[in-house]
């Protein structure tokens, strides 16, 4: 019994022990290593993730921007001609269809032009009325102007006697054959008649005066109704609705039997191979938007530049209109009713720090942007953007050149702190 109790009691070989505690400590170590992992499978597993082939990056660089105003755009006919009617008419035919390419003078629509026509030729006969008028006006004035001056013929001639009369009796006076008297009475005659006959000089001249002045009267009476004879005649061959100039047909007036008023519109002309642009702006820009601005309008990835030729001054619900002639008005991208992006240049910026232009863009100020911490990993940054163009936007602050920024809409990622990426 001894013996076996001297075998229990006997110490445990050091080595013997440092192998056990190697065992538990790995064991110990073994399990932490296992929690960690599946700690980080977890979180790894919890973290948001982002499919990488729906990211929209770009990297920091140092550029060139032209700053910019967005603008929306309409494409339109270089030139558009509205065809009116110059009289309250019926339509009686129609020659042409909308969409149809018309050349200089082709007939489009006829009118009934009747009754234009009857009151036409009233005037003319009025115009034969008012032309025997004249003449006989004409014929008048002659006359009395010609009494007027036999008058005075005759007048001159008694002048002419009364001062051989005076003389004799001057003479006779001289020889004493006369008396005063009678020289007096001829000098007194004498006068009275050199009197009559000033005053029918002065008549005649007053007369001619006015008769020239009705002559005249009755020339521009006659002359403004000739003026309104002709504007009826180019009224009546305007009423023969044709095409001013070649070009396409987008709109006819295509009942036959209806009545258009005067003034109204009955077919529209335009031209399908030249174009511009309607532009409309926020009232907050008018002071970026001057005429001979340039712009570059962007229809999808096709980029078109062009001059600001007109701007309508006045707001209207917060927006002005201007119109853009572009630099190539027949490409073949422009089509007419197109809605296309504008960007109005305004300024340079030169070597400054910039990112792609995106969805993410609204507006100079403080953004929320991911940025790579690295290849498997988004992290949010906050970054000041500046001004922008169609391309890039301007960076102030929150980036460094070659970082590499989302651009594509992360809103939904909003509050995070970290993104996985996944393949």
């Amino acid at each position: 019994m001894k013996t076996d109790n001297q075998t229990m009691d006997r110490a445990i070989p050091v080595s013997v022990q440092r192998k056990r505690r190697m065992v538990r400590i790995g064991k110990y170590a073994l399990i932490v290593a296992v929690v960690l992992g599946v700690a980080i499978w977890l979180g790894v597993l919890m973290m948001a993730s982002v499919d990488k082939k729906s990211l929209i990056t770009s990297q920091v660089d140092r550029g060139t921007i032209d700053v910019s105003v967005t603008a929306t755009g309409k494409v339109v006919p270089a030139f558009e001609e509205v065809i009116i009617s110059p009289i309250s008419a019926q339509i009686l035919e129609v020659y042409a269809h909308s969409g149809d390419t018309v050349d200089v003078g082709t007939p489009l629509l006829r009118l009934d032009l009747q009754s234009a026509q009857t009151d036409y030729s009233k005037a003319l006969d009025e115009r034969e009325i008012r032309h025997q008028q004249q003449v006989q006006l004409s014929t008048s004035i002659a006359t009395q102007l010609s009494d007027r001056r036999m008058q005075i013929e005759v007048e001159e001639m008694k002048l002419g006697q009364l001062e051989a009369q005076l003389r004799n009796e001057q003479y006779l006076d001289s020889l004493g054959s006369g008396t005063k008297d009678r020289v007096r009475q001829a000098e007194t005659t004498l006068r009275t008649a050199q009197l009559q006959l000033h005053q029918l000089k002065q008549q005649y001249e007053n007369e001619v005066r006015m008769r020239q002045a009705d002559l005249r009267m009755q020339q521009l009476q006659n002359g403004i109704f000739e003026k309104g004879l002709s504007e009826t005649r180019r009224t009546l061959d305007g009423a023969n609705i044709r095409s001013p100039r070649k070009a396409t047909l987008t709109y006819i007036c295509s009942e036959i039997g209806s009545i258009v008023g005067a003034g109204s519109k009955v077919a529209v002309i335009s031209d399908l191979t030249h174009f511009k642009v309607d532009c409309d702006i926020a009232d907050s820009y008018s002071d970026r938007v001057v005429a001979g601005g340039r712009v570059l309008v962007k229809i999808g990835k096709e980029r078109l530049f062009g001059t600001i030729s007109t701007v309508t001054p006045l707001s209207q619900n917060g927006v002005i209109t201007f119109t853009v002639t572009m630099d190539d008005p027949s490409h073949k991208k422009l089509r007419s009713g197109l809605k296309v992006e504008v960007f109005v240049i305004t300024s340079i910026k030169e070597d400054i720090l910039r990112i792609r232009n995106g969805s993410y863009y609204t507006g100079a100020g403080d953004y929320t942007l991911f940025i790579y911490k690295d290849a498997q990993t988004l992290v949010p940054r906050t970054v000041r953007l500046g001004e922008c163009n169609y391309d890039y936007v301007e960076v102030i602050s929150g980036l460094e050149e070659g970082d590499s920024v989302v651009v594509s809409d992360m809103q939904k990622f909003k509050g995070k702190e970290k993104i996985r990426i996944s393949e």
